[in-house]
């Protein structure tokens, strides 16, 4: 995996990141700190990589567990440290998943996977930040 990250211009903070697979993402920083709020922080990127990397292992396992999803969303509320590195320190992952009959302990497994053993993105992020989950199952 690789990809390739281009500062845009010499007057501010805006990045453009081509990946590997082809897409293009922008990114940029805060005013106070010499950007245009025109795109999302790195840090952002981060975060919501998260939240993507979990919500597609929750999706998968719960179909291999033939539940009948129909929608799965995760918001992430996460703290940083205060002083440099401000890595993630807190992360919680609130998941709303909709379907039919869906089994609680099911949903529950699908998640623990995923931060256990599937994700990436939250392993690695538990390495420096505590990481709490809880979700709530919507009847469709």
């Amino acid at each position: 995996m690789e990809c390739k990250v281009s500062w845009l211009s010499k007057d501010g903070m805006a990045f453009v990141a081509e990946t590997g697979s082809g897409h293009m993402v922008a990114m940029d920083g805060a005013p106070e700190g010499g950007g245009r709020n025109l795109a999302p922080r790195p840090m952002e990127m981060v975060l919501l990589g998260t939240g993507g990397c979990t919500t597609y292992d929750v999706v998968m396992i719960l179909k291999k567990s033939r539940q009948d999803i129909v929608d799965c969303h995760v918001t992430l509320k996460a703290e940083r440290a205060s002083q440099d590195p401000k890595v993630f320190t807190k992360i919680h992952f609130h998941f709303t998943v909709s379907g039919r009959n869906l089994n609680p302990a099911t949903v529950e497994r699908a998640i623990n996977l995923s931060h256990d053993k599937y994700c990436s993105a939250s392993i690695m992020l538990a390495k420096s930040a505590e990481l709490t989950h809880s979700f709530e199952i919507v009847d469709t």
